[in-house]
């Protein structure tokens, strides 16, 4: 439980917009491998050398304008307004217009207060040709980030179309059941930019759409630190293609004498101690190495802090005892994405993680058991906080990272059998996500399994060969069941990617 910001009286919205801070010993505020094939930056990314350190980016809640689509009922009755058949169309007569605007306006309201999203009403509901028009202008001169349409009558589903399309870079677009008379759309169902939501009082798929909004407008105002290997010579700078993530590559030298220059004091001895006292068991790993463990814990966050940075990733394989295995998963429990060996695209995927489903996400390296058709993760950074920084802890074991020497700790996180889990994966050059939904097995023992530190063991859902999912090295598993990931579906929706699943 995070009790620093609970003892504030915090909400959701106000801990979201907080720094995490530091609660217990797992909240504590204190390059790809060229050997493994990947890419340091995507192809079509645009880098420039640049001097630090950097100043932490400003970021500004995402905005989104909401109109409503209707005919007053006086305007109906006293023929202001004329339909073709001088009637009511669907939904009719009955459906209390009103009175579903107000509940409608109540909960957007309150699903955006609960986001940290700003949303501004337009003063007047749309039901002439002249007010979409006027609408759009004044909408494109106020740039939100986007426009939720709702639409509560039969014949204006071609303007709700147009609005969502005209007014804003993405648009959520709800129309009651009831309220379209055969099938909707297929221009509000298929166009790239545009979340459709046909249902009865979905509030979640109207909060889907506002994570969806958040995200990509926290992700284009966030920085990824990458520690490249110690051979790069130059410091470089761009953003993200697609997410407009601003990218910042050092190299390893500084992270190596950053560390170097911090001595263990009584503070840090007790806090990594603290690790070892509170791990369930603890095996082959000495003393030396967890104090080493929460030096690296200090460096990581300080070299975040020196380059405004949101999240990390390191090319962390040859750093010897200074590798940052704990300090990852601390931090990932705590909301502050850290992804390893410098692999961009997965790092990303645990960025989208943060603000959509505000989880850590566990990458891993991705193996199969082709007997029993199950998904295999293992590796070394795992959060002991699945379910956010103020859910509980995972039970957890601690051993050595198990590739190399020296003996460096690691958390041996033991995920609960049976509860919902779902497989993520960004590929940026593509423009696509991988999403699939499953339910944990089992944490199985090392050995009888191979692999790193944390290992578990996925039954994906609807899968009749485990190996087709392949989503590639480094996948990210979250904690959440289908619902949840329906979050991910929105988000590919409204921001063009292709998104491939069970979902």
């Amino acid at each position: 439980m995070c009790t620093s910001c609970l003892s504030e009286g915090l909400n959701r919205r106000e801990f979201i917009s907080k720094t995490v801070k530091a609660s217990g010993i797992f909240a504590m505020a204190g390059g790809v491998s060229s050997s493994m094939g990947y890419d340091i930056v995507n192809d079509e990314n645009q880098f420039s050398v640049f001097s630090g350190p950097l100043p932490t980016i400003k970021k500004e809640p995402a905005r989104v304008l909401v109109t409503f689509l209707y005919p007053p009922f006086d305007a109906v009755y006293g023929k202001q307004f004329r339909h073709r058949f001088d009637w009511f169309t669907y939904p009719g007569n009955q459906f209390e217009y009103e009175k579903q605007r107000e509940l409608f306006s109540s909960k957007i309201r309150s699903i955006a207060d609960e986001l940290g999203v700003q949303v501004e009403y337009s003063p007047t509901v749309i039901y002439q040709e002249a007010e979409v028009s006027e609408f759009i202008k004044k909408s494109r001169a106020k740039k939100p980030d986007a426009v939720l349409v709702v639409n509560f009558w039969n014949d204006f589903s071609g303007w709700s179309l147009q609005i969502a399309r005209e007014s804003a870079p993405a648009a959520i677009v709800y129309e009651p059941v009831g309220v379209k008379h055969q099938l909707p759309l297929p221009g509000l169902m298929n166009t790239k930019g545009i979340y459709y939501v046909s249902s009865v009082e979905n509030w979640d798929e109207i909060e889907r759409g506002m994570l969806a909004v958040r995200a990509k407008k926290m992700l284009a105002q966030s920085r990824l630190l990458r520690i490249t290997p110690q051979e790069e010579e130059q410091m470089m700078r761009g953003n993200e293609k697609f997410l407009n993530t601003d990218i910042v590559s050092i190299r390893a030298e500084e992270f190596n004498d950053l560390f170097d220059s911090i001595k263990p004091d009584n503070k840090l001895v007790s806090e990594a101690m603290k690790i070892k006292d509170e791990a369930q068991k603890v095996t082959g790993v000495e003393d030396h190495y967890f104090i080493e463990a929460m030096r690296s814990h200090y460096a990581v966050n300080k070299i975040m802090e020196e380059y405004g940075a949101d999240a990390i990733t390191i090319h962390c394989l040859r750093l010897l005892h200074r590798k940052p295995c704990l300090s990852f998963a601390i931090n990932n429990g705590n909301l502050i994405p850290c992804g390893c060996e410098n692999h961009l695209d997965p790092t990303l995927t645990q960025m989208m993680g943060r603000w959509l489903w505000e989880r850590a996400g566990f990458m891993h390296n991705p193996g199969y058991d082709t007997s029993d058709n199950l998904h295999f993760g293992s590796h070394c950074t795992c959060a002991i906080k699945l379910k956010g920084p103020q859910g509980p802890d995972q039970e957890y074991h601690i051993r050595p990272f198990t590739h190399q020497s020296p003996a460096t700790a690691a958390l041996d996180v033991q995920w609960t059998p049976g509860e919902p889990v779902m497989l993520v994966r960004y590929y940026g050059d593509d423009n696509k996500i991988s999403c699939w939904t499953g339910k944990v097995n089992r944490s199985p023992g090392y050995p009888p399994t191979g692999g790193c530190a944390t290992r578990v063991l996925v039954e994906l859902d609807k899968v009749d060969n485990v190996c087709d999912t392949y989503p590639g090295p480094h996948p990210i598993l979250f904690w959440g069941n289908r619902s949840d990931a329906r979050r991910m579906k929105a988000f590919s929706k409204m921001y063009g990617l292709e998104l491939e699943g069970n979902i």
